[in-house]
């Protein structure tokens, strides 16, 4: 009985971090899924129109907070990298 006891605060403790993390930066999320449904919402002709263009001033300041913020660019970078590198794959931006 004990074990299953141990078993279950386990997974429950793994299950309350997991859902404190995800919620660690509920306005990144946001952004991060904003950013993500612009990439896949795109065609690869508006992506590669864009990708010459110089950030817009939101953009910049985003960047900007992002070098400030190492433990949030981090979060952002692995919540967008997959769906972006996926996009800039099937469009032929990247090999």
């Amino acid at each position: 009985m004990s074990k299953r006891l141990y078993v279950f605060a386990l997974v429950s403790g793994m299950l309350l971090f997991a859902g404190v993390a995800r919620a660690q930066y509920p306005i990144l999320d946001r952004v991060a899924n904003k950013v993500i449904q612009k990439y896949q919402n795109s065609t690869c002709e508006q992506l590669w129109q864009k990708k010459g263009q110089p950030p817009s001033e939101r953009e910049q300041r985003a960047i900007q907070f992002m070098r400030q913020n190492p433990d949030m660019r981090t979060y952002f970078i692995n919540q967008v990298a997959g769906p972006i590198a996926n996009k800039m794959f099937d469009c032929g931006m990247i090999p």
